[in-house]
């Protein structure tokens, strides 16, 4: 690990100008590119204290052995250069979309005599028009075999277009009339090549012209009674429409975008784009990449406009390209695309309308396509024992922990506050062995407290099923009810990971001393460095940024939290709607609706005398004056008072019954994972 000050340059070294600079390590590999409005001020910031740098950024700066800079003249030469040094160099610590696949994409080759039309992969070629990207090459197929009929262009290869030139005899698509057969002389090259500009033009979206046009032609036929002709152009027509059904219209009609969304987290941000030329959406990509630098969104999308429209010219580049957010600076970017456009491209976020709606429709597909992606990722078996095996190796345990139990504490501002456990075996999660907590030991807002309490009666009941069986005398007979289910805590973990720094890890490794327990491994997991703590540890253990053990850990942690938050809302909103009639024996739901239907509000119900609550069809006057007495004993309800006015407002709060508590272990209906930092501050 090398010091930072070792390669500082010099005070006044470092030009204030734009630049783009490139971070090497000992070994000479650039392993960091980036630009700068002013070098001096950028990298002077990378020369602090560590302890005030982003942990991604302190790995960097340790990693690097050396800085190196360019002086450009404008922000936008310094944007085309980092780009192309990112291509070069393909640093470890720059963001890289990693794309799964090479997108097809509709080709016609107009540099060609007779233009062909085709899919094509990979690098684009001058001269060639592309359509697309297709997320399938099976959809452009089906597209080109519609539109066939009506513009019947070359499809074959260069070997079968001459072996047709040598014998005089057209392919199959030439006989069955989706050919013009140029290849043995039925149309010129000037008219061919006049079908492919019509075939491109219905593809960039100038569809109602050739439909009115056909339509006008099959009309015509009709008058003339040329019923056969009229036929096949009204099958034309159907074939055109049914092309142009493929791809809805989104926007209006003239409108050629790009919108980019995405869906991040701690670790990994997928990026999706909608590809919309003349009002449809012509094509659909997406990338995922590792978060391995300090970005923000603005910077993940100049990353997303790069990568796209790096190679990219003319009308690649769209007039409009809509984000989620804009980049920092806003300008250097937006003259950037203008250039490679050549005329003047909008780079905004959408306010309002059927833009809008569309850009929420692609960040749908961004957060399903990072979920799948998290998916794949854990379901693989050879990635999660590689996981478990870091974790083993980064904490010092003997063996990869097989089961891991993760515990989190969730409350709003100290009240109803509770505590999650889930179960991970082999890298999975267990739902059924999922449990919940009350905090009973005291009251109020203490996160340290709380997991001690946790810890302690998780652990009470493990020592307790261990005795009940004598050691396990019997092995796995002892771990199990008579119906087969496993007993609710019998099954130890290897590793206890709690959600929290180092407070809460000694509060942990306290509970487990104090019962006896040393054989379960303890650590912690920080939320706001991703930092791994360990008991009587003065310094965490930092797993890399792309550690497979990292990212199991961190969805550990989130799932626990997931679990908590949910149980401390269902609790919430169970205190909520309580009321006195719940402290009524015997008085169920039935009745309760019965009741408020009678008297329309709680209010009225109230101020009932027991004669008049014995009136309602059901009730006797003994379960009338339980309910007299419960309203009598009950706290004065505050009125309500609507906040936007002031007015206080009358009560006519219908009583809900409290949901019955779900199960222990059973999944609830789940919230995103990790629920967001701003909720956090209050609401645990």
């Amino acid at each position: 690990m090398a010091d930072p000050s070792s390669y500082r340059p010099k005070p006044g070294q470092i030009p204030d100008s734009p630049g783009v600079y490139r971070f090497r390590d000992e070994h000479r590999r650039v392993i960091y590119v980036g630009k700068a409005k002013s070098l001096r001020q950028r990298l002077a910031s990378y020369f602090q204290d560590l302890s005030n740098l982003h942990p991604r950024t302190r790995t960097m700066v340790t990693t690097a052995a050396s800085v190196e800079w360019t002086v450009v003249s404008t922000e936008v030469e310094a944007l085309q250069l980092e780009y192309s040094w990112i291509k070069e160099y393909d640093p470890r610590f720059n963001v890289k979309y990693r794309d799964d696949k090479s997108y097809p994409y509709l080709a016609v080759t107009m540099n060609e005599r007779f233009p062909r039309v085709q899919v094509m992969r990979g690098q684009k070629k001058k001269g060639v028009r592309y359509f697309g990207p297709y997320g399938h090459a099976w959809a452009i197929r089906d597209t080109v075999d519609l539109l066939l009929r009506v513009f019947p262009v070359r499809t074959c290869s260069a070997g079968v277009f001459k072996n047709a030139e040598r014998t005089g005899r057209p392919c199959l698509l030439g006989y069955i009339g989706k050919c013009s057969a140029p290849c043995v002389g039925r149309v010129s090259p000037e008219e061919h090549r006049e079908l492919a500009e019509e075939f491109s033009d219905f593809m960039t979206g100038r569809t109602g012209t050739y439909i009115r046009r056909l339509e006008r032609q099959m009309t015509d036929a009709a008058e003339d009674m040329e019923y056969e002709r009229a036929g096949r152009l009204r099958d034309d027509i159907g074939a055109l429409k049914k092309a142009m059904e493929k791809s809805a219209v989104v926007l209006a009609d003239a409108t050629d975008a790009d919108l980019i969304a995405l869906a991040e987290d701690e670790l990994e941000a997928a990026v999706q784009i909608f590809h919309v030329r003349g009002g449809r959406v012509r094509g659909q990509r997406g990338w995922v990449t590792d978060k391995v630098e300090a970005v923000t969104t603005g910077d993940l999308v100049e990353h997303a406009l790069q990568q796209l429209y790096g190679e990219e010219t003319g009308d690649s580049v769209p007039k409009e390209v809509l984000v989620p957010a804009l980049p920092d600076p806003l300008e250097p970017v937006q003259e950037w695309l203008t250039e490679r456009r050549g005329s003047n491209v909008s780079l905004r976020i959408p306010q309002r309308g059927d833009k809008k709606a569309l850009m929420e429709t692609v960040e749908r597909n961004a957060l399903h396509s990072l979920a799948l992606h998290k998916t794949k990722r854990a379901s693989d078996l050879t990635t999660r024992s590689r996981a478990l095996e870091e974790i083993a190796e980064a904490l010092g345990l003997d063996s990869a922990p097989l089961r891991v139990e993760c515990y989190d504490i969730s409350h709003l501002q100290g009240d109803d506050v509770v505590a999650s456990m889930v179960v991970f075996e082999d890298g999975l999660s267990r739902k059924s062995e999922y449990r919940r907590f009350q905090i009973k030991g005291f009251e109020g807002q203490d996160d340290v407290r709380s997991m001690h309490e946790v810890i302690t009666r998780r652990f009470r009941r493990y020592l307790g099923e261990k005795e009940k069986t004598g050691e396990w005398a019997d092995g796995e007979a002892g771990l199990t009810e008579e119906d087969g289910r496993p007993k609710r805590f019998a099954y130890p973990p290897q590793l206890v990971v709690v959600d929290g720094g180092k407070p809460q890890v000694a509060a942990a490794q306290r509970a487990l001393d104090e019962l006896g327990i040393d054989d379960i491994a303890v650590c912690g997991l920080a939320k706001r460095l991703e930092e791994v703590w360990l008991p009587g540890d003065d310094d965490p253990v930092v797993l890399p940024r792309t550690s497979e053990g990292l990212y199991l850990l961190q969805r550990v942690r989130d799932e626990a939290h997931r679990f908590a938050i949910t149980y401390q809302r269902t609790k919430r909103a169970r205190r909520f709607r309580a009321s006195p009639l719940d402290d009524v024996p015997g008085l169920g739901e039935t009745r309760k609706q019965a009741l408020i239907k009678h008297f329309g509000s709680v209010k009225k119900l109230r101020s009932a005398t027991i004669d008049q609550i014995c009136e309602v069809p059901g009730i006797g006057r003994k379960t009338a004056e339980s309910i007299a007495v419960a309203f009598a004993q009950a706290a004065p309800v505050a009125p309500a008072v609507n906040t936007a006015t002031g007015e206080i407002m009358e009560d006519e709060d219908h009583v809900e019954d409290a949901a019955p508590e779900t199960t222990a272990g059973v999944a609830e209906e789940p919230v995103s994972a990790g629920a967001s930092d701003e909720r956090r501050g209050q609401e645990r």
